[in-house]
């Protein structure tokens, strides 16, 4: 996580509020992709999932979930990235 963008940056070339793209990628065991979107939802503290869509590789060893929530800011955005970076199992975001 230490190459995150900065606030800064992510305020020039992003509007907010406004959608915008996490993406990680884990091993599908132990729920990886509920824990990822529950991650996202409960720190937006939102009552339903925000919109997502999972990729499997053909040999299904990995698993991506990209995630398209609402955020109100870029320091909103970095909270997510945090919190993603905390879940179990994680092995890229972007």
């Amino acid at each position: 996580m230490d190459s995150l963008p900065s606030a800064e940056l992510l305020d020039r070339t992003h509007r907010f509020p406004g959608p915008y793209i996490f993406k990680a990628i884990g091993r599908p065991e132990g729920g990886f992709v509920a824990r990822i979107v529950a991650a996202i939802r409960e720190q937006l503290e939102h009552d339903i999932d925000p919109p997502y869509h999972v990729r499997e590789t053909a040999a299904g060893r990995h698993v991506s979930v990209t995630i398209e929530p609402e955020v109100r800011s870029s320091w909103e955005v970095l909270a997510i990235y945090q919190r993603i970076g905390e879940v179990d199992g994680v092995m890229f975001v972007f």
